[in-house]
């Protein structure tokens, strides 16, 4: 993006003050998913809370009777300390209780801040297997995913936030019904004190929000330019091409922007703030000199202008909490729309279409009928008028060049996308009147840029059909017939192993023993038809040979879809598909294709030239 655009857009992304009232309507929703996760913990907290509430006041009244009591005794020649010892224990004993809440609230905030960030992140990843594919790959798309993903892990900070609020809150009223027996007026200054600082605190959580939403790309850039920077994937060419320094030259000049528009948001805020307190400061000073020259004057007892004192500055200092806590509230509950309008995005599940049911077996076949497609925001088709049939127990190749759309026509077949124009039928019915996540349980799929997990070999196997992960003969079967019991033979732990280098007891694989573990999950669903997008592409000749030839053998009866640029591999297909420029260009078997002296044949010996 156009770093002027970019600075436009944050400049329209400033929301208004009816904006931070209106985020608090998804705090009933936060709170219900809080007490779903225990509700016990919650119910503990809050209990917990509202006891602790009312202790400030209580203990501020014990401090005005022990002080009176001490004047009391002052002025007496005989002493008698029942009265004082009493007070006494009763204070400690408040201020046990005091800290003992404190530190249970702090114990259930925090295990209920992990059972919910727990909780929010198993929601979010189930959601975004639920999406479309052409949503996950829109960029304004992940930059929403993004935010919703930060809020899984901080969002808790808003729970005890808000009850935080609520006891506070209570807090107050006890120690304004204090203020108002004594000296209701005070109420006035109290109020001086404050608000200043409150609409401060509520400009700045506006603008701090607006900063973090509109650099959501940037800070995604430079979380991508961290990882590239120092990852095992990217060492090698780092090194090789000499890219550190370009990569953390690009790093800092990004972070700086964003450091330079965060410097001018806390530099207005640190001046705003520090002129505000200074009115605060005034307007307590005042009410505390009052409060000094009522007891001068014998108006008030010592104990009570150490109550009303004590009461007011922490009622100045609780108020200031409140409304401070109040703009971080609202600024906390955007953050949280972000979370929601995610998890809100419809699916297909979330419809209510009544799908046809998905045969028990495949009769005839599939049939692409006129089918056409264009990426999302883009005017060119990938895909223009694609008509051919995929017959039941068919062995079909895609053949053509870079950019033909090979990979495009897989993805409409297995649904990752559906189509612009035209329609795809399974047994003479639309595929798109069946339900998804059931249609693509017919496939078993390897793609050319196929996943390396950093499980076990197992599970990396496993996969492939996830309902069997756990069925150890199943696993071995698949990788006996991918060729990869062998790679996973020489493993320390066998199946055991953790693959890959990012964990201490991981390890790494080569790249064609990567591809058969890989190809193993496509065996492991024993699925109707079998997707096989660039299988053996890392694979030497032989063992490309023999994985085709197994592949062969075990795919009897199955359909089958190949992308490959071997010639030796696309001949044992029954018939091959060619592509030129998102069009079909020539269908029909290797023998055929050859004879008709068309891209097929050109392709072909072009190829075998390279052999001789």
């Amino acid at each position: 993006m156009d770093h002027r655009r970019s600075e436009k857009i944050k400049k329209k992304e400033s929301p208004s003050w009816r904006k931070n009232f209106e985020s608090l309507k998804y705090i009933p929703r936060f709170f219900t998913l809080i007490w779903q996760t225990n509700k016990w913990l919650f119910l503990a907290n809050i209990c917990v809370r509202l006891v602790k509430s009312i202790l400030p006041v209580l203990m501020l009244w014990v401090g005005k009777l022990i002080i009176d009591e001490v004047v009391l005794q002052v002025d007496f020649s005989e002493k008698n300390f029942t009265e004082l010892w009493f007070l006494l224990g009763l204070e400690f004993g408040l201020a046990v209780i005091s800290n003992l809440f404190s530190r249970i609230i702090s114990l259930t905030d925090g295990l209920l801040g992990d059972l919910y960030a727990n909780k929010s992140s198993v929601e979010l990843i189930q959601k975004s297997a639920k999406l479309e594919l052409a949503q996950l790959e829109d960029s304004v798309f992940y930059d929403k995913l993004e935010r919703a993903r930060r809020q899984t892990t901080n969002r808790i900070s808003l729970m005890s936030n808000v009850l935080s609020q609520g006891q506070d809150i209570i807090t107050v009223i006890s120690l304004i019904t204090g203020l108002i027996v004594f000296e209701p007026w005070l109420i006035v200054l109290l109020f001086i004190a404050i608000i200043p600082s409150f609409i401060n605190e509520i400009k700045f959580s506006r603008t701090s929000y607006s900063l973090q939403r509109s650099w959501t790309p940037e800070r995604r850039e430079l979380d991508y330019l961290r990882f590239i920077g120092a990852s095992d994937q990217t060492a090698k060419e780092v090194k090789l091409f000499g890219l550190a320094n370009y990569i953390s030259t690009k790093f800092a000049e990004v972070a700086h922007r964003y450091y330079l528009a965060n410097r001018k948001l806390s530099i207005q805020r640190s001046l705003w703030g520090s002129l505000f307190n200074i009115i605060g400061d005034v307007a307590y000073y005042w009410a505390y000199l009052v409060i000094i020259m009522q007891t001068v004057s014998g108006i008030i007892t010592i104990g009570a202008m150490t109550f009303l004192s004590g009461s007011f500055s922490r009622l100045r200092g609780q108020l200031q909490t409140i409304f401070s806590r109040f703009s971080r509230i609202t600024e906390s509950a955007m953050y949280l729309q972000d979370y929601f309008d995610f998890i809100d995005i419809e699916t297909e599940e979330d419809r209510t279409e009544v799908f046809q049911k998905i045969p028990e077996k495949i009769q005839t076949g599939f049939s692409f009928e006129n089918v056409s497609f264009k990426y999302p925001e883009s005017e060119k088709f990938v895909l223009k008028n694609i008509t051919f049939s995929l017959k039941k127990g068919e062995k079909l190749a895609l053949v053509g060049e870079n950019g033909a759309g090979k990979t495009t026509l897989v993805k409409l077949l297995l649904r990752m996308y559906e189509p612009d124009e035209g329609r795809i039928l399974l047994d003479g019915k639309d595929i798109r009147n069946y339900p998804k996540s059931e249609y693509q349980q017919l496939f078993g799929a390897i793609f050319q840029d196929f996943v390396k997990y950093y499980f076990t070999a197992g599970e990396n196997i496993g996969i492939g059909y996830v309902k069997e992960i756990e069925n150890r003969p199943r696993v071995e079967i698949s990788a006996e017939k991918s060729l990869a019991d062998k790679v996973i033979a020489d493993l320390p732990e066998n199946y055991n192993q953790r693959l890959g280098k990012r964990f201490n007891d991981g390890k790494d694989l080569s790249g064609g023993q990567w591809q058969k573990i890989a190809l193993g999950r496509a065996y492991m669903k024993d699925a109707e038809i079998i997707v096989l997008d660039e299988p053996t592409a890392a694979l030497d000749a032989r063992a490309e040979y023999e994985a085709f030839e197994r592949f062969v053998e075990l795919t009897k009866g199955k359909t089958s879809v190949i992308i490959s640029h071997r010639f030796s591999t696309v001949r044992m297909a029954e018939r091959i598909l060619v592509l030129k420029n998102g069009t079909i260009l020539e269908l029909g078997s290797h023998e055929d294709l050859l004879a008709n002296e068309g891209l097929y044949a050109e392709l072909f010996e072009l190829q075998a030239k390279g052999y001789q």
